[in-house]
């Protein structure tokens, strides 16, 4: 990785007074660790109308870029199954209207068009910075039920390949990553490394008070983090 593009960006949130990134920045950290994001384009203003839609590919699913909004989907932040130059500009327009009803206050610094990302099994890999025992590492079932589900497991980081196996072992959902009722067992190994990567994350960077990838979609043959999210530890500057 290199540290200066992390730093940079690290720097750049706390001397704004944030102390959380922006969901395009979440994502150009954590791929500096070659964690896997879907391609994507940064929208700002009326660009929809001349962006190169020939660098991604369709279909697509828009975000709302705000340093206000942290639960996109809950406020309309988020339209999914967009093919086309009209379909992005019109799922533009309405986003917009949807966010000025439900959020009247939030700064709106853009839209991120990614490529649609098909589903695979779903994890969630999160890592917290506690007061007493420092870098802990979560890992569990994961997407929209993880907070009703708990199915989760903790370790202190830092973490070794046999630790990160250790916690797949212990959830009830093991066998969603083995395979279950014909599905197709995960690349566990792989995901044992992106473990390991966002411990080696929140160990490294003492400024990360949170950070969680929720969900990361784990297949047969590779991951790809769908969503990233990443709290900082806001002192005076």
């Amino acid at each position: 990785m290199d540290m200066k593009v992390v730093d940079n960006i690290i720097n750049n949130v706390l001397n704004e007074g944030r102390h959380h990134l922006l969901e395009t920045e979440a994502k150009a950290l954590i791929s500096q660790w070659d964690i896997p994001v879907p391609n994507s384009i940064l929208i700002k203003g009326t660009e929809y109308q001349e962006i190169g839609m020939d660098r991604i590919k369709p279909p697509f699913v828009l975000k709302v870029v705000s340093k206000d909004i942290l639960h996109k989907t809950e406020v309309g932040g988020v339209i999914s199954d967009l093919r086309d130059r009209d379909d992005v500009r019109n799922a533009v327009i309405r986003m917009r209207r949807d966010l000025e009803e439900n959020v009247p206050q939030a700064r709106i610094e853009g839209f991120l068009l990614e490529e649609f990302v098909s589903r695979g099994v779903e994890v969630i890999i999160g890592g917290m910075r506690d007061p007493q025992f420092g870098p802990v590492i979560m890992f569990g079932t994961g997407g929209v039920m993880v907070e009703l589900m708990k199915d989760v497991s903790f370790r202190l980081a830092p973490l070794d390949q046999r630790e990160s196996m250790a916690m797949m072992e212990e959830l009830r959902g093991y066998p969603l990553l083995t395979g279950y009722r014909g599905s197709k067992s995960v690349d566990r190994e792989l995901l044992a490394s992106i473990i390991m990567k966002v411990s080696d994350i929140i160990t490294k960077i003492e400024e990360i008070r949170e950070i969680e990838i929720n969900p990361l979609f784990v297949y047969e043959d590779g991951v790809m983090a769908v969503d990233t999210r990443v709290i900082l530890e806001l002192e005076e500057r």
